[in-house]
């Protein structure tokens, strides 16, 4: 029996910030100090706190260090688990007070969140199958197949009002219910785990932190459908939660969870991975089962859908990472329980990979419901640097932006469609008065430009042609003229594209070009970019009262287009200028601004 336990996160952000060495000196400390049977390092998933990584939380006081570096540890070993002082110095600083240290629980970042699918992320060690049955895993499984008929497990599911949280939100219980009345010799349950959308990172914490949760859930929705096989689709990219995955499925098979006869019944259900290459299409349902049958990850026409005829011309349901690591839960606590949550067609919660510019990004696990604001000044502690509010890009390049007037709207999956936005898969991307909406719209087709399987004419030459307006725009050589055909290919490609990755590359610019329209007016009309952003509309001056003549600007300006004497005013030659930002980012008055 340990008197302390020090848990480290092992997740990908933490892992880049040396947690393994972190670990690894922890170990050498301890012992060094004679605590090796007194004090146990966990290394676990992600915690949340992204942006305060390395983070590090000693029990059972649950004192959380944020930002610990390795020559930190032989103080917190010999200061905090020898001699019981805390290092407060190091503490992440929310949680300490004049009487003591706050609980986690009572932090800004933690207070509003509810964590059900992340319920054992930063809890647990992933890699030991013990600590997860010891909270309860695998008792849903264990549930479902001695006490509930299939038919029983997918009116629970029903019941508690769970959409798909890879995007589209469609009833879980539904699409299981349409996969289990088709009759055929084989059906297959795959896990889709190909998170593409940049700045998204929701499932492969849930991966890295919690996969037996995944494994779990998908063998009680082969229960429920009559699937005896699985699979999860998983992109090589996430070497961490790969190397789990494979860890957790070697523990379950040797425990008998996975493979003939579980929990001593007739059902017999494994799972086996499949490694994809990066392509963002293969997150499209029909594309993945194509990847995983063998072939190019291209789209297929539906219907017939997967339900009918997916995997190997099998019946096959298919749901991400997120979707699955609710279900447990649900089976254990009851339908009641999650919808009792969220609103009344959004039920459950939701995580977002909570990016850009918000002091604390990182993971979080919110009700729906809960208002935009709430998520980005209160749990992700505002905008830093007293800038304001501009707009929330959510659903990736699928999705839409959300300016500042819609900043108290309950997110669900409705709210945000009807604003010509979408929930996504949970990538949350905060910007403010110094982004460029058209700028930020250009960067979303760019990469569904190059992401695009090119197999239907719509998506393959459309969206270039999109990309290509864009760049007229951003460069100052665009007509208003231009601005309308952009807005009607944008609706002619999401009518006639063949999958999903077409249909809605459209929604970054139709979306920015309704609430944000006068931005690209500006950059069309007065050939200007009110954020200063786009180079080609970008001009350096230098405000001749502020100016000191101290010639540092144009000591550091390598295109020598600055001149000027000492002690008087300088002067840009904007022909020369190659609009680097050097000069003012040296200027110690502010005398250089850009417009």
């Amino acid at each position: 029996m340990y008197r302390s336990h020090v848990l480290v996160c092992g997740g990908t952000g933490c892992t880049s910030s040396d947690s393994p060495q972190i670990i690894e000196k922890l170990k050498i400390e301890i012992e060094k100090q004679g605590l090796k049977d007194e004090v146990s390092v966990v290394q676990t998933g992600c915690h949340g706190l992204c942006a305060l990584g390395p983070i590090m939380i000693v029990y059972p006081d649950a004192s959380l260090y944020s930002e610990v570096s390795v020559e930190d540890i032989p103080e917190i070993v010999s200061e905090h688990l020898l001699k019981g002082r805390v290092v407060t110095r190091l503490l992440y600083q929310e949680t300490v007070t004049s009487s003591g240290i706050k609980s986690l629980a009572d932090t800004d970042f933690y207070k509003k969140q509810h964590r059900i699918a992340l319920r054992n992320c930063g809890i647990i060690n992933p890699e030991i199958i013990e600590e997860y049955i010891g909270t309860g895993g695998y008792a849903a499984l264990g549930k479902v197949l001695t006490e509930m008929t299939p038919e029983e497990v997918i009116q629970s599911i029903l019941d508690s009002g769970l959409r798909g949280r890879g995007g589209g939100g469609f009833p879980t219980g539904l699409k299981w219910r349409l996969a289990s009345q088709n009759d055929a010799d084989q059906k297959y349950v795959c896990c889709n785990a190909d998170e593409g959308d940049p700045g998204a990172f929701m499932d492969r914490s849930i991966l890295e932190g919690d996969p037996h949760t995944v494994l779990e859930a998908m063998a009680i929705a082969g229960y429920a459908i009559g699937a005896s096989q699985g699979y999860i689709y998983v992109r090589a990219e996430y070497p961490i939660a790969v190397e789990r995955l494979k860890i957790a499925i070697n523990q379950a098979r040797e425990m008998e969870l996975l493979g003939d006869h579980i929990f001593g019944t007739d059902f017999s259900f494994d799972i086996d991975l499949r490694l994809g290459a990066g392509a963002f299409v293969c997150g499209e349902e029909t594309a993945l089962m194509t990847s995983i049958e063998g072939n190019r990850g291209e789209p297929r026409p539906r219907p017939p859908f997967p339900a009918q005829k997916g995997l190997f011309g099998k019946p096959t349901i298919l749901n991400n990472v997120e979707t699955l690591a609710n279900i447990p839960q649900i089976i254990l606590n009851g339908a009641d329980w999650f919808a009792s949550m969220g609103t009344e067609k959004s039920k459950g919660t939701k995580v977002f990979a909570l990016g850009g510019k918000v002091r604390h990004t990182g993971l979080v696990e919110i009700p729906m419901g809960t208002t935009l604001r709430e998520v980005i000044e209160e749990i992700g502690g505002g905008i830093p640097g007293g800038k304001k509010f501009k707009a929330a890009q959510t659903g990736g390049p699928s999705g839409g932006c959300i300016p500042a007037e819609h900043f108290d709207i309950p997110i669900d999956y409705d709210n945000l469609i009807s604003i010509g936005s979408m929930m996504g898969s949970g990538g949350l991307i905060v910007l403010d008065e110094d982004d460029c909406m058209v700028d930020i719209a250009k960067f979303f087709l760019e990469f569904t430009v190059e992401e695009s399987c090119g197999k239907c004419t719509p998506c393959r030459v459309g969206t270039k042609r999109m990309l290509e307006m864009l760049e007229k725009i951003t460069n100052g050589q665009a007509t208003m003229e231009d601005l309308d055909k952009l807005e009607e290919l944008c609706h002619y490609i999401k009518q006639n594209s063949l999958c999903g990755l077409g249909q809605t590359a459209p929604n970054p610019v139709l979306s920015t070009l309704h609430f944000f329209r006068d931005e690209y007016e500006a950059h069309i009309q007065e050939k200007r970019c009110p954020a200063g952003v786009c180079k080609a509309l970008l001009f350096y001056h230098i405000d001749a009262e502020k100016c000191k003549g101290c010639t540092l600007c144009a000591k550091n300006c390598p295109a020598e287009a600055i001149a000027g004497s000492v002690k008087q005013p300088h002067i840009i030659d904007l022909q020369k200028c190659i609009k680097c930002g050097a000069c003012m980012e040296k200027c110690k008055f502010d005398a250089i601004y850009k417009q």
